[in-house]
């Protein structure tokens, strides 16, 4: 071999191969145009395309909640908890209604055990049913 022989080196080009950090080209369907009609009142034509959009696919309905209505009476130290409660609510971020925080009592007292269940129960006294006097 003389000197002035080229050895032939491997090229690769960079127009042949997809890169990894560029993003594909999206596909586009074009849209739909509608011209409105001109004073002269001739009808225009409106093309339509074909819509590309997936079906929506609906999920069964549920039953609405029946609600029910009641009234309580307790007494006004345990009726203050209620704001206590509320603020400290607030205050983590996630406010609450009074029948918001009945009714997580009601599952905490719901998912106790039986025996755990009655001992809360034996701390609750018992007040007289009804509404007050007026005065």
């Amino acid at each position: 071999m003389s000197k002035n022989t080229q050895k032939p080196v491997a090229t690769t080009s960079l127009a042949t191969k997809p890169s990894a950090t560029t993003p594909a080209k999206k596909i586009t369907a074009p849209k739909a145009v509608a011209v409105k009609a001109t004073a002269s009142k001739k009808p225009v034509a409106v093309k339509k395309v074909a819509s590309t959009k997936t079906p929506v696919v609906k999920a069964p309905k549920v039953p609405k909640l029946k609600m029910e209505r009641d009234s309580f009476t307790m007494p006004k130290t345990e009726y203050t908890q209620f704001a206590v409660l509320k603020d400290r609510l607030v205050k983590l971020g996630q406010p609450a209604k009074k029948s918001e925080l009945l009714r997580a009592g009601i599952m905490q007292l719901t998912a106790m055990t039986d025996a755990a269940l009655k001992s809360a129960m034996a701390k609750v006294p018992t007040i007289k049913t009804g509404r007050p006097n007026k005065k």
